[in-house]
């Protein structure tokens, strides 16, 4: 079973878009947006769906929290972080565009990192990229082409992972890339989410991103951090 009592969820209801907190997801919230009695997670966003204020577009998508509710804020600087996750994109909206995972910084609606699924209609296959904002004050990501060749309702990984000396690790779909973070967002408060926050917002009800995680874990391990520094 994935564990729910580190995350809170926003669901594409409501103005702006509801938050359920994370009591109420650990006690076994659904709806049509998501659920996770099967033990996988299900998100829905349609692209009529409401929106998080500042935000475009539509998401059902995770963020990290403690068992409390509370947010879960960090500096990379104090642990090797981690964001694990199996899953596979079932459907993509019009622009064939679904994020499903994000390193966010808190207070900012610029995230330090984007991992979004490209699906290509004249393919029928879709690609795995990273937006990076190489520094807290880019205001358009730098776009990296990591995995191509992935199918609709086809099973796949990602890792993402941000060392406490600031090197971020993308791997998806056995390829990987690596960056040296500049700096400038060791000071900068940040947190995990995924799901599926639907790059589109015209159409019908039915045009949206379905995603479904058979694996999701978020860890921010010190001790990996002691060991490496130690003599």
């Amino acid at each position: 079973m994935i564990d729910l009592t580190v995350w809170n969820l926003s669901v594409p209801v409501g103005s702006p878009a509801v938050t359920i907190d994370t009591p109420a997801l650990a006690s076994g919230y659904k709806d049509q947006y998501f659920h996770a009695d099967s033990g996988t997670l299900f998100f829905w966003a349609p692209v009529t769906g409401s929106v998080t204020k500042s935000a475009k577009f539509p998401r059902s998508e995770l963020r990290e929290t403690y068992p409390d509710g509370s947010v879960h804020n960090w500096k990379f600087t104090n642990a090797d972080n981690f964001l694990r996750a199996s899953l596979s994109v079932n459907q993509v909206p019009s622009s064939g565009k679904v994020v499903i995972g994000q390193i966010h910084q808190f207070g900012s609606n610029e995230p330090l990192l984007k991992v979004e699924y490209q699906y290509k209609d004249a393919t029928r296959l879709g690609n795995i990229v990273a937006k990076l904002r190489p520094t807290p004050d880019q205001d358009e990501p730098t776009v990296i082409n990591i995995a191509s060749g992935v199918p609709l309702s086809t099973r796949f990984t990602y890792t993402i992972h941000l060392t406490p000396g600031g090197l971020l690790l993308v791997s998806a779909a056995n390829a990987q890339w690596n960056y040296k973070l500049d700096p400038a967002w060791k000071t900068k408060d940040l947190y995990f989410k995924a799901g599926v926050y639907t790059q589109d917002n015209t159409g019908y009800a039915t045009e949206g991103g379905q995603v479904t995680f058979y694996r999701l874990v978020a860890e921010h391990n010190t001790k990996t951090m002691s060991a490496s520094a130690a003599p």
